[in-house]
């Protein structure tokens, strides 16, 4: 953790729905004149598109049929931590980009599925934010969540975000529903190992429940709607929530245990925007704090030459 470059970073599984929510981050990062470094979790992939269908071969052609992105073997790991760790010393770091399809890559003239060169993060930034698979992952000596100040996981129900996954992948993939259940079922060991332990590890967990009848979720029609869910929301840390206000608020809402607020699911948007907006700007009036007690301790040692 630093208080001089901070680090926010939104951890799920595959469908549960980080995008939706680094665009509330976005949001308020354009409103509040917020400068950050953007990192995709894809990009710290160990394989291309290509890459990973051949060590999934190769896997299987070995009797190992746990081998997934969600686990260590095909991830950068250690690169992940590395570069929070550096953006934390010095707000320095490299980024590449997985272009997923075609209008991503185009501009840069490569195949969807490839990635870019590593380039410098830009300078200079107030925040870095990540979101992907492994925000709060942890490895061996590897525990690329220590270095985070804001850690969110985004948890729909189990079967909630096995709909939403079948559904993007067989609308944007072409995939067929025994491909994605194949995928679903390969992932599982890493799944339990390496994405499930992260959310005890985050300050703030998001979770939506559908009220509708998700039991079969590979014959399910439709994902269920924000409006047909309950939004489930977990603080690790209860001191200095305010829950009465957020309870005004969001109406509608009521607490479930001491640190736990459920609330309509057509408010996520809302209830993220009033959860994140202070403890953001707390970020960085203690980054400005940290900067001027740098600036004072270089200007003492100047005047001491």
């Amino acid at each position: 953790m630093s208080a001089t470059h901070p680090i926010i970073a939104v951890t799920g599984s595959s469908g549960a729905g980080t995008t939706s929510v680094m665009r509330t981050f976005e949001q308020i990062f354009r409103r509040e004149s917020i400068t950050a470094a953007f990192i995709e979790g894809d990009s710290f992939h160990r394989y291309d598109r290509e890459g990973m269908k051949q060590k999934m071969a190769e896997a299987v052609a070995q009797g190992d049929t746990y081998f997934s992105h969600f686990g260590p073997d095909a991830n950068l790991f250690e690169e992940l931590d590395g570069l929070f760790r550096t953006y934390g010393e010095c707000g320095r770091g490299k980024r590449r980009r997985y272009l997923h399809d075609e209008q991503e890559a185009a501009p840069y003239g490569q195949k969807p599925g490839t990635f870019t060169e590593w380039e410098d993060l830009p300078e200079p930034t107030d925040v870095l934010f990540y979101e992907g698979l492994h925000g709060a992952a942890a490895h061996g000596d590897i525990n690329i969540w220590k270095h985070v100040d804001l850690l969110i996981g985004v948890v729909p129900v189990i079967n909630l975000e096995w709909i939403q996954k079948l559904h993007r992948d067989r609308a944007t993939r072409g995939y067929s529903t025994e491909a994605v259940a194949d995928t679903i079922l390969r992932r599982m060991h890493d799944y339990v190992h390496y994405i499930c332990p992260q959310f005890s590890r985050t300050h703030i967990n998001f979770q939506r429940v559908p009220v509708v009848d998700t039991s079969d979720p590979f014959i399910a029609r439709f994902i269920p709607t924000p409006e047909e869910s309950f939004l489930v929301i977990r603080f690790a840390n209860p001191q200095g929530i305010d829950f009465p206000y957020l309870l005004s608020m969001l109406h509608d809402s009521f607490m479930s245990r001491s640190n736990t607020i459920v609330c309509p699911g057509g408010k996520m948007d809302l209830a993220m925007q009033l959860i994140f907006t202070p403890m953001i700007l707390r970020l960085i009036e203690r980054r400005k704090e940290s900067l001027a007690r740098r600036s004072t301790r270089s200007s003492l040692k100047l005047a001491e030459v």
